[in-house]
């Protein structure tokens, strides 16, 4: 993707005569997005698509001011329900637009468009409660993974979809160390019903597969040699010898009032 413009990429100033001159950072893209140039950014193209269409949608600039030419968003009407859609248009070279379906902060779903009218009627099926596998289906350029089918299909369903992906790695570093620990605590009923994580180079738990993590155990990262250093919720850490002692202390540490 090229670099996004800036805030005030419209304006520079002329070295040898100190005037101001337009430089529109859309310029770059009048070849392979017309319709992007002449509404004046992706929200506006986006928007009228949708118009065009018939369809009841309100796309909305992304909350970042460098993107406001080259991005845009849908949000449900229902704040609770949290689902999200997203669009960028990145430049040169081909023309496509890269849309993100959201659930919260999970990613649900992806895919390279080639018309705004197909992502205008993503957005909309997607803000107003359709599935992953149904917008797959529907419009193939998009994607999806266990992961985001597990969430559609319950906290029970997601945690163990996450177990399977953590046990598959790829983990920092190619670390064996902490995919052995990984698998060991998995083989814990109590731990096993527990969400797990990377933050960096550490393994976490959670209460709950979606964010925010809700998080009050012991996170263990491994120092090679078959040692592991565990850090505590109050910031104390510990050293241990073995991936069969580093589970034990996760045990021992957990809340008595541990509920998933």
């Amino acid at each position: 993707m090229s670099e996004l413009p800036s805030e005030n990429a419209h304006i520079r100033t002329d070295a040898d005569t100190g005037a101001e001159a337009d430089t529109d950072p859309l310029r770059a893209y009048a070849a392979l997005y017309p319709e992007v140039v002449a509404a004046g950014s992706v929200r506006g193209a986006l928007q009228a698509a949708a118009d065009r269409a018939g369809l009841e949608l309100a796309v909305e600039l992304t909350s970042s001011p460098g993107w406001r030419k080259v991005a845009a968003k849908a949000e449900s009407e229902t704040e609770a329900d949290g689902r999200s859609a997203t669009v960028v248009t990145p430049g040169g070279g081909e023309r496509v637009f890269l849309v993100d379906c959201w659930l919260g902060w999970i990613h649900m779903a992806r895919g390279r468009a080639l018309d705004l009218a197909d992502v205008a009627a993503v957005f909309q099926a997607w803000v107003r409660g359709s599935g992953v596998r149904e917008l797959t289906a529907r419009w193939p350029f998009l994607e999806t993974w266990d992961l985001a089918e597990a969430h559609e299909r319950g906290e029970t369903e997601a945690v163990a979809a996450r177990w399977r992906m953590m046990q598959r790695g790829p983990l920092p570093h190619r670390d064996t160390e902490l995919l052995d620990l990984i698998r060991a605590a998995h083989a814990q009923p109590r731990l096993r019903a527990l969400s797990p994580g990377k933050s960096m180079c550490w393994f976490t738990l959670s209460r709950r597969a979606a964010h925010p993590d809700v998080g009050d155990f012991p996170r263990t990262r491994s120092l090679g040699g078959g040692r592991y250093e565990l850090m505590f919720p109050d910031r104390s850490v510990r050293v241990v010898e073995g991936t069969e002692a580093a589970v034990a202390v996760i045990l021992a540490n957990l809340p008595q009032d541990l509920t998933p």
